[in-house]
């Protein structure tokens, strides 16, 4: 049952109201770059800040069902991703906010929590249960504590070493649907009949080249002592389509998302559109709309060059989007200042190896940290670590290594480096294959078994195809000031296939299907010849052939 006009229209300006006194904050942003040669990238961005740690309680703005969880498992911060495809760093250049493929989650819990391990288990089964996805195969087996490469990104209250208190874990296998974004929508205070989100339709996002989707809460400094804090969950969309799907390289909101954006968010703040214009130097395309303004932005050698939309509540249909001339040039796109591949070596099935590729374009050195998540099904042996064909390299700084066992936990490798500059690296580790239990294959076995990405945080010298720098004066999040000289990011590389020792599990079924066809013939015989009763039948002498023919022509008169 639908909810009246008036009753609706009341209920927003109540919650609205009661959010202004309890000093609760929601903005929606949408950011829209076109990557070379032939995509264009679209992120959402919807920030809800919570003045009070205890609002949760109350939910004027903040989904309460999150809010719930939060508090019920001492979560200090928190990230959730679910992605599908790969994102192309060699050539569309770094994200607002990088995402492996399939689900990832990580999470900082209080200081107080006696048993995270536990912890880290209920939590993962409850937003599993959250966000309809398979969080719930999240154990111990595939769960890491890094070291090194990830570090919260809010504020954290403790005078402990934060890494003990942070968990890791993916799901490369994880597929994402349209399951998941429907309670991923609920969350927002307007869910997806207002606002941005109502450009978020399944038909058209499910229909893109990368699709990654993310749930992040931290803690934030609401004073400059940070004696204060307050409460920040984002929500992320981040969408990649491809020209050859759209048929044209002109895109609109009705081209991407099925419809125009019918105004903003009643309960927002603020409601802005970003659109980069950066490489249209040569006037090689034309907004469809005119901008309220222009924003420019210079860091780290980068120029950039955005069209900025002020979106309002009136209900206004709104259709932003770009037309590009006919004698447009074609672009070449311009490689990163750090770039990597990850593929699998080996033949057979007896011993392969993991290769991670990086190159330094840039002129200086570059400091990154490694982390290799190898599943315990998949032991890799420490003694055959190779950077650039050495057994000790002067590249690798610190080193940090766990060893697995098997079925409990896996294999966890951390690697602190210094690229060289305008040279490349490898790194490469020997595996082993097992041999696993007949119920621990998939239904698809033959497919293959995937292996998680792993984890690059580096701090780069440059923000060249640093997607996330050029926004300014808006809350898209970012600790990066026009006085730095390095920009810190965590990247997640491809993923990877490999192909264990299967038996043949179409033998079981031949062997059924043999069996039941002896048995079936053998049984056969026997019973009838144990129950049926055995009637003798008295013998005649044979009829002649005119007798046969006498017989059959009395039948005939007879019927006649």
């Amino acid at each position: 049952m639908k909810m009246p006009l008036a009753r609706l229209l009341f209920y927003i300006t109540f919650v609205a109201a009661a959010a202004q006194v309890f000093g609760d904050d929601f903005k929606e942003e949408l950011f829209i770059k076109p990557l070379l040669p032939s995509h264009v990238y679209t992120y959402f961005q919807f920030i809800t800040q919570i003045k009070d740690e205890s609002s949760f309680e109350h939910s004027h703005l903040s989904p309460r069902s999150l809010g719930e969880i939060i508090s019920r498992f001492h979560v200090e911060e928190l990230h959730l991703t679910l992605t599908e495809g790969q994102w192309r760093h060699n050539q569309w250049g770094y994200p607002v906010q990088d995402a492996a493929p399939g689900a990832e989650l990580y999470a900082w819990f209080s200081h107080d929590v006696v048993d995270i391990d536990k912890q880290w288990r209920e939590l993962s089964s409850t937003l599993a249960g959250l966000f309809c996805a398979s969080l719930n195969f999240i154990q111990n087996y595939n769960t890491v504590t890094p070291q090194m490469v990830l570090w919260p990104s809010g504020a954290f209250k403790t005078n402990q070493n934060v890494t003990s208190q942070l968990r890791y874990a993916s799901l490369p296998r994880e597929i994402v649907c349209t399951e998941n974004l429907t309670p991923w929508k609920k969350l927002l205070p307007c869910e997806s009949s207002r606002g941005f989100a109502s450009l978020l339709n399944s038909r058209m996002i499910h229909n893109t080249n990368y699709h990654s989707m993310g749930v992040h809460f931290r803690k934030m400094c609401s004073t400059k002592d940070c004696m204060q804090t307050h409460l920040e969950i984002k929500q992320t969309v981040a969408l990649v389509y491809d020209y050859n799907i759209l048929k044209s390289s002109d895109w609109s909101f009705r081209k991407l998302f099925g419809k125009g954006l019918p105004g903003a968010c009643p309960l927002s703040t603020k409601s802005t559109v970003y659109v980069d214009v950066s490489s249209n130097d040569t006037q090689s395309f034309q907004l469809l709309s005119p901008p309220d303004k222009m924003e420019y932005s210079h860091r780290g050698g980068s120029d950039v060059k955005l069209a900025v939309y002020d979106i309002e509540a009136n209900g206004q249909m709104i259709n932003i989007g770009v037309k590009h001339n006919s004698n447009s040039k074609l672009l070449l796109p311009v490689p990163p200042p750090l770039t990597f591949t990850r593929y699998v070596l080996g033949y057979g099935k007896e011993f392969g190896g993991i290769v991670t590729e990086f190159t330094n374009n840039y002129w200086s050195p570059i400091n990154i940290v490694l982390l290799e998540n190898a599943p315990w099904w998949l032991p890799i042996q420490l003694s055959t670590l190779r950077v650039n064909g050495e057994a000790e390299s002067k590249l690798v700084k610190s080193q940090y290594y766990s060893p697995g066992r098997s079925r409990q936990k896996p294999y966890h490798l951390e690697l602190l480096l210094t690229l060289p500059p305008r040279s490349t690296t490898t790194i490469t580790i020997d595996f082993e294959f097992v041999f696993l239990k007949w119920q621990e294959y998939p239904p698809d076995a033959n497919h293959g078994f995937y292996i998680g990405s792993a984890l690059v945080s580096a701090n780069l010298p440059t923000a060249k195809n640093y997607t996330s720098l050029p926004i300014t004066g808006s809350t898209f999040d970012s600790i990066i000031n026009a006085t730095q000289s390095w920009y810190p990011i965590v990247f997640r590389t491809n993923g990877a296939m490999v192909s264990l020792p299967t038996p043949d599990f179409s033998m079981p079924y031949n062997v059924i299907c043999l069996a039941c066809t002896v048995v079936a013939l053998a049984f056969g015989p026997l019973h009838n010849i144990s129950t049926k009763e055995l009637v003798l039948k008295p013998v005649t002498a044979p009829m002649s052939i005119a007798q046969k023919i006498m017989s059959l022509l009395k039948m005939q008169v007879q019927t006649e």
